[in-house]
């Protein structure tokens, strides 16, 4: 029961904090932040990608359905995060940007969930469906 609970806490607040960066990505300018893509390397078009992926997969997250694999591609998104951009300036920062501490913390909430095998109320509803329609 306690693991179902830390499921849950771990999968309400990684929806939750993606559904708000990739909304707040589409009010501040979606194109902005394409254009910030690419001036580190990356293709623009990736941010809108990115944006959608973080708004659909959070409210996902949220109403628990693909927790298992989102947890996954969340972790994925956050390795090419650390990696490209803050990487350089180190786990702390460097007084000047931040470092990638949350970007580490959303890594391994989403890596849990992964491992974790964990479930959300939608999966688990779909699960008995196809278990009592056998």
């Amino acid at each position: 029961m306690n693991q179902h609970i830390g499921n849950l806490i771990i999968r309400i607040v990684l929806g939750v904090t993606f559904f708000m960066h990739g909304l707040t990505k589409f009010q501040s300018g979606i194109d902005n932040i394409a254009g910030w893509f690419t001036s580190i390397g990356l293709p623009g078009g990736l941010a809108y990608g990115v944006a959608t992926f973080e708004l659909v997969g959070g409210l996902l997250l949220i109403l628990g359905l693909g927790v298992r694999y989102i947890g996954l591609l969340f972790a994925l998104v956050m390795v090419g995060a650390i990696v490209k951009v803050k990487w350089s300036v180190g786990l702390l920062g460097d007084g000047k940007n931040p470092g990638f501490e949350l970007e580490l913390a959303l890594l391994a909430m989403g890596a849990y969930l992964f491992v974790a095998k964990a479930n959300g109320f939608v999966d688990n509803f779909l699960k008995e469906k196809m278990l009592n329609k056998n």
